[in-house]
């Protein structure tokens, strides 16, 4: 008899378990307030999977609340990610969070922003959205970063590494030579964007796709192209079998990614959503191949995507841009 129970983590390429359901922890325009008190509280529900990075601006208030919670640091799976500038970076967020090491560090995105002495990004001045000036040479070498996060895998600073906002084309340049091989790659999935091929590709590999923006997402505005289109939580589909099985829209969407087998970060400060994010169930058949066929119906939306705001386009599968 098949099992009516969805897993509570997925094992990793290397033997270690990732919770099914971790708390995302970027804010965006929301900002951070609130982050210590939510971190905290999160834990003390259950959560055992934070989801960060340096650019969040908040791993300072994310270290307070692990400590405000009374958990273990050994209990906690912490994830954060890279911006540039790999060993240093990676050090001031330790420090932040009041950790030795992290359990996985994940490369942000494959592009790099130019940032001063206190890695601050650089903007330019003339620009109305004040668009981040890239550093061309360092979004072209990306493998070199990759190595450089490899050393802090050999000191002790990283458990694993992976990576995050990386396509077909760019995780193969990796993989081509990686010394030690990324377990997770980090994109944006729901329904609206399901990415069969990345994801089918990234379990070949022995790859974890983990979800983030499991509802669709709110990421800043100026790298979400479709602001003005409501997320799958609002889609007819969604609202239909979460009102037949008697869950919220949010706990279907997160169950059907489970059930992918893809773990997901969703972000909450209210303690109702963020215990309604770990009631997850095991869908039916039909219900599962309904939430798999919306984007068929729809077409395909993408939230997070930087092409305007940095004047390239990181998820071409055809040339690896930005091209020389």
């Amino acid at each position: 008899m098949a099992s009516t129970i969805l897993p509570g983590s997925f094992v990793l390429s290397d033997g270690v378990h990732l919770p099914a359901i971790g708390l995302g922890t970027f804010q965006g325009e929301e900002g951070n307030s609130q982050v210590r008190e939510v971190v905290a509280k999160a834990l003390k529900l259950g959560y055992r999977h934070l989801d960060g990075a340096a650019a969040y601006g908040n791993e300072r208030e994310i270290g307070e609340g692990i400590r405000d919670s009374g958990i273990s640091r050994e209990e906690i799976f912490i994830t954060s990610k890279l911006p540039e500038d790999v060993a240093e970076v990676l050090q001031r967020s330790l420090n932040d969070l009041q950790v030795d090491f992290v359990d996985l560090y994940l490369m942000h995105f494959p592009h790099a922003y130019s940032t001063d002495s206190s890695h601050n990004t650089l903007r330019h001045q003339d620009s109305d959205a004040k668009r981040p000036v890239i550093d061309f040479e360092l979004s072209r070498k990306y493998t070199a970063t990759w190595r450089a996060m490899e050393e802090l895998v050999d000191n002790g600073k990283a458990k694993l590494i992976g990576l995050s906002n990386f396509n077909i084309l760019k995780t193969k340049r990796i993989l081509e030579i990686a010394r030690i091989r990324p377990v997770v790659n980090q994109v944006e999935l729901h329904p609206y964007l399901p990415q069969k091929e990345l994801v089918a590709f990234c379990h070949s590999e022995h790859i974890m796709p983990v979800a983030h923006q499991p509802l669709g997402g709110r990421p800043v505005a100026a790298v979400n192209p479709n602001a003005s289109r409501p997320g799958p939580i609002m889609d007819k589909q969604v609202l239909h079998i979460a009102s037949e099985i008697g869950k919220t829209p949010v706990q279907v969407l997160l169950s059907w990614l489970i059930q992918r087998g893809i773990p997901s970060v969703p972000k909450s400060t209210q303690e109702d959503h963020l215990k309604q994010n770990l009631n997850i169930c095991k869908l039916s058949d039909d219900h599962f191949q309904r939430l798999n066929n919306i984007s068929d119906l729809s077409g395909t939306v993408r939230y997070l995507d930087p092409q305007n705001h940095i004047g390239f386009d990181i998820f071409d599968e055809d040339e690896d841009q930005p091209v020389y």
